[in-house]
Order: structure tokens, then sequence, then C-alpha cells
């Protein structure tokens, strides 16, 4: 048995159960992983409140974890008993001691990275890499609206994104995140709480607005980030911390011929290649120090719904971890 924590009802933090599970032995194409360190991401938080739907009640929530391979399944080559390892996405489950993981779903973990910083940055920093590289590739000389960005992935977008020339925008809640986000490459900081971002975006850019608009707030920035957008400009959907964006019709799209899209990590990373691929990437960027992790919070994973309270009340910044 190993202890990992099991949601049993959809609600809030304190819904979050440390209780004892059964995992069992790694069949083939698995292994079996005991965590070393543990990502806290928002999509947690969704699938706790039923926001997004978990395959089945109990389930145990996470989707990303560093840890020692303990046990490899039947003919499997490739992966030894020992090896540092980590995963991001699916299958759903690293809120645990232990699990038992698809094999082609894990990467081989750079020695020279710690594995607290891989654990808190797999799942945001792959999504910085599909969102800046391919869903919408930034180039040198594009202006770009990052929202949230003092947060797990928006901090990385903007050091992405000032990396590879362009000129960033970003917007918070608070003057504390405003320090930090300047930090990051943010060349315009707008405090949301404050001012009007559209208002502020157009000022910026002299009425232009922006290539592309990374959102993960949803509901509250949605209908301002379509406002932003230049011609043909790029509408990058891909969270909704402030719930789900109302419908938009077509014609919102048309005045502007604005591209509008809702990606997920999991439908840039199908293949083998794709995944070595996005994660290699993210790990040269952290250790040329192109990008900078900062695991602001630990907490024992006894503690998840702590964690969860903390996250939701948005008293944390950068990456939150969990430690078995």
């Amino acid at each position: 048995m190993v202890k990992a924590i099991r949601v049993h009802e959809l609600g809030g933090p304190q819904v979050l159960k440390w209780e004892d599970v059964e995992i069992g032995e790694p069949k083939e194409g698995e292994v079996r992983v005991k965590n070393k360190a543990i990502g806290i991401n928002f999509i947690d938080v969704y699938f706790r409140k039923g926001v997004y739907e978990a395959p089945s009640l109990p389930f145990t929530p996470g989707m990303e974890a560093v840890g020692v391979v303990t046990a490899v399944g039947d003919g499997l080559t490739g992966r030894k008993v020992g090896d540092l390892v980590a995963y991001a996405g699916q299958p759903m489950g690293s809120y645990a001691e232990e699990q038992i993981l698809p094999a082609n779903k894990v990467v081989p973990v750079p020695p020279s990275i710690d594995p607290v910083i891989v654990a808190s940055v797999m799942m945001k920093g792959m999504t910085a890499q599909f969102l800046i590289r391919r869903c919408f590739k930034v180039e040198p000389g594009h202006t770009i609206l990052v929202h949230a960005a003092a947060g797990g992935v928006g901090s990385l977008l903007c050091q992405w994104g000032n990396a590879v020339g362009a000129t960033v925008i970003g917007t918070m809640s608070s003057k504390e995140k405003a320090a930090q986000a300047k930090e990051d490459g943010c060349h315009h900081i707008i405090i949301s709480t404050q001012e009007d971002f559209v208002t502020r975006v157009n000022e910026i850019t002299s009425g232009n607005g922006v290539e592309v608009v990374y959102d993960s707030v949803g509901k509250d920035t949605f209908e301002g980030s379509l406002a932003c957008l230049k011609l043909r400009g790029y509408m990058v959907s891909f969270g909704q911390s402030s719930g789900s964006p109302d419908p938009v019709p077509l014609s919102a799209l048309a005045a502007k011929s604005l591209f509008l899209t809702r990606p997920t990590l999991m439908q840039y990373v199908v293949t083998r290649d794709e995944l070595l691929e996005t994660a290699g990437e993210l790990f040269a960027n952290i250790a040329s120090g192109v990008l900078k992790v900062r695991v602001n919070h630990t907490y024992p994973l006894s503690e998840a719904a702590k964690a969860h309270e903390d996250l939701e009340g948005r008293k944390t910044s950068g990456s939150v971890v969990l430690i078995p």
C-alpha cells in the first residue's frame, strides 16, 4: 500500500483526502515510479471541482511528477530501475507516493537539473513551449499580450517571448506580481485591478494591437483580449481561472479576420518524438538560464488541500510543488 490523495466527491479543497491505495506492479510497457516531487497545476483544481470531468470517482488528481523508476514491466527496453524520469499530462494520478506510468509517457531528466524544479515546470514549461513555438510561432518584432503574467505558465511565456525577441505586455493583479513579471522580461506591465487592459494595450501599441494574446483567465478577459488583437491576430485561450468564457459569435472574429484556438498540451505531444522534442527544448532552456523557474511554495503531499486553497486564493506566485 502507498499513500495518495483521493477525491470521492467534487467540491472545494476539503474533498482532497489522504488515504492508503493499492497500485500493483507494472504490466508490459509500464514502469512503477516512486515520486520525489509533484507539480500542482490549475487543471488539478478544474478536475477537483468538476469543470473537467475525471474518468471516474474516486480518483487521484495530479498530472506531473518526477521520480525514480522502481520496477519495469515485461519486455521493456530503454528504461531501467534507478532512472530519474518525469511526466506531464495523462494518466492522471501524480498526487501519490508511487504510481504506475506508461513507459512511453516518461522522459529522462538531465542530472544537472533539480528534480523539484523539473516537477514544477514539466506541464507549464511544455505548455509554454508549444504555445510560443508551435500554436502561434512568436517571432522577433512581434508584440504579445500575456494574461496572468506572474502565474506558472505566464512567467515562462514572458521569459520565452522576451528571449525570442518579442515585446511582451503582461497583466497581473498586484504590484508585487508586477515586480516579478518585470524580472521575467515583461516590457510593459498592466495591473488589471487598477487599470483597463484594453485601453493600456491600445496606448502601448499606438492603436495597432498585438499579434497574439495568451489568455488563461477566461471569462473576465476574453472579450477584452479579442479587442486587443491586430488584424488577423491570434487569440489563444488556454485556461479559464475566472470561469469559462461566454459563447462567442463567429461575427466577433470577422471584424478583424481573427484566429481563435483552444489548445491543450495533450494534442501537441501526441507522438513520442513530439514529447521528447518539447521536453528537450524546455530542459535546454532551463539548463542555459533562458528560463528561470521559481518554486516559491512547497507543501507536504498530505497537505494538498492547503496548497489548493492557497492557489485558488491567489496567495501563491510562481510554481507550487508537493513533496511526498
